[in-house]
């Protein structure tokens, strides 16, 4: 590929759907720039206020700049503290209750 050019792809994964965009980017884009060229955020608009981002499992600031073959990956908030998620299955375990 042209090393002007960059393939990404923006995900974004939630129990009841999963939405995919692959991308062909100028070089110099950044994390921000794929999401906006992916449309992600007007399929998603419960992401709009805040939106966390990462490259690969690595949570990163939207001013990041992208490489070819990045996966920019959109997070979802989180439902429960995971500590206390912990807690409440050893709770149920402890009753024998399967989580």
């Amino acid at each position: 590929m042209d090393p002007a050019w960059l393939r990404v792809t923006v995900v974004y994964c939630a129990p009841a759907c999963e939405d995919s965009s692959e991308l062909t980017m100028p070089s110099g884009s950044t994390v921000h720039d794929a999401i906006a060229a992916s449309e992600l955020l007007t399929r998603r608009p419960e992401l709009r206020d805040s939106i966390d981002a990462g490259v690969w499992g690595q949570r990163c600031a939207l001013d990041r700049p992208l490489a070819d073959g990045d996966r920019v990956e959109l997070y979802r908030p989180l439902t429960i503290d995971p500590k206390e998620g912990r807690r409440l299955r050893a709770d149920l375990r402890k009753r024998g209750v399967k989580s």
